[in-house]
């Protein structure tokens, strides 16, 4: 019912623009008809008015929402459409996860939020990370003392003063000392602690979990506050610098595709942006119970508002062949044939003045992704300017305004 109000407003302003003129040439008529001679020349029409042009003020080309583009070289004609779906590879998501269990206590990142690698994702805290560094100091000092024992128990045997075995005794016990300090230098270092700064007045309760790639942050899976054993990601990070495009191809369709082609589409639930990407891998065994092949493709060019796991419409192009396209909202139809309207004296609609379009007939051809392949009956220049959006405005005024004259 909006559209419909919305429709017949705009129709009206076109209507009241097309018919000033005339309005005004009748005024003049009526007031000159008695002087005027009864001669050949005098049965012309005061007001000449042409079928296929229509004037619009600036005023009435903001209220249609008239818009200008130009005639774009496309590959419509030789394609075969598929489904897909946007795909990361794996080793380019990763997980920030703790090599220690403990409560969350930072959290400093939101989902959306770009990271770097190495960068501090969250801090937790366990009283054990305390423990540990005590353990790796104690380590330290003992095996100071068991040098020392070990030093002279050898002094002692040297001088036959002592047993053997109490020498290999305190030599096992350094080693053991040693093993156990290597040990927990490697704990202390997998904490992001670097075990040459560990000291009684610098002891760390808690350690940092890093991004381990750069990336976005695409999963939360912790919050402050929570416990997150160990190895539990904290959040998940995606690299969408490297999106694939994941093709489900069919069987009979599988001779025309080859590494290199071009491949154009459309997210599934917005249509109205066109992007890129080029075929690099054909897969060699069939997808489940589908008899289709998956066909990997590199997104190519920009990839603003493209998301891991996002559905796609695809036409992977299978021949060179290229026409000439407008948006289909730029054709309108009449009598069986297809139109566009030209904006004729070579200004633009942003002119304070009146501007000019002429209704030129076309042939249709192939409408793939919002776009239709042309043919010209009439013909005009093909840089010319055209309505991409708001033709049918155009025409229904123009429409109206013929029937009135009738």
């Amino acid at each position: 019912m909006n559209m419909q109000i919305k429709w017949l407003i705009v129709i009206a302003i076109l209507l009241v623009g097309c018919n000033e003129s005339k309005t005004e040439g009748d005024t003049h008529g009526h007031a000159d008809e008695k002087n005027r001679d009864i001669t050949d020349s005098a049965k012309k029409p005061v007001h000449e008015q042409s079928s296929n042009i229509a004037s619009l003020t600036p005023e009435q080309i903001k209220a249609a929402g008239i818009r200008l583009g130009v005639i774009e070289q496309k590959n419509l004609t030789a394609t075969i459409k598929v489904n897909g779906e946007l795909r990361v590879p794996n080793n380019r998501k990763a997980n920030a996860t703790s090599s220690f269990g403990g409560v969350v206590k930072t959290l400093n990142v939101q989902l959306g939020n770009h990271v770097r690698r190495g960068q501090v994702i969250a801090t937790i805290e366990n009283p054990d990370f305390v423990r540990l560094q005590e353990d790796y100091l104690e380590a330290d000092s003992r095996i100071a003392l068991a040098e020392q024992e070990v030093q002279r128990q050898r002094m002692l045997n040297e001088g036959n003063a002592g047993a053997l075995k109490n020498l290999q005794s305190a030599t096992a016990d350094l080693r053991s000392l040693k093993a156990r300090k290597a040990s927990l230098r490697q704990q202390i270092r997998m904490m992001g602690i670097n075990p040459d700064r560990v000291a009684v007045s610098n002891l760390r309760t808690a350690l940092q979990v890093t991004s381990p790639i750069s990336g976005t942050v695409s999963k939360e899976l912790a919050k402050i506050g929570s416990y997150v054993d160990v190895s539990a990601p904290v959040a998940e990070i995606v690299d969408n610098s490297l999106l694939h495009l994941d093709l489900q191809v069919f069987e009979k369709d599988l001779p025309h595709i080859s590494v290199g082609q071009t491949v154009y589409f459309t997210l599934t639930n917005n249509p109205q942006f066109t992007y890129t990407a080029k075929v690099f891998n054909i897969g060699s065994s069939f997808e489940n119970e589908s008899k289709t092949v998956a066909v990997h493709c590199t997104v190519v060019g920009k990839k603003t508002g493209l998301i891991d796991g996002m559905n796609i419409t695809a036409l992977i192009s299978i021949a060179d062949e290229i026409a000439p396209a407008v948006p289909n909202d730029a054709i309108v139809e009449a009598d069986g044939k297809y139109y566009l309207f030209v904006l004729q004296d070579g200004s633009d609609a942003t002119d304070k003045v009146t501007q000019r379009f002429k209704k030129v007939e076309v042939a249709k051809g192939v409408s793939e992704l919002g776009y239709t392949s042309i043919t010209p009956v009439t013909q005009f220049s093909g840089d010319a300017k055209v309505v991409v959006a708001g033709a049918f405005f155009i025409n229904a005024a123009l429409s109206n305004t013929e029937g009135h004259e009738h």
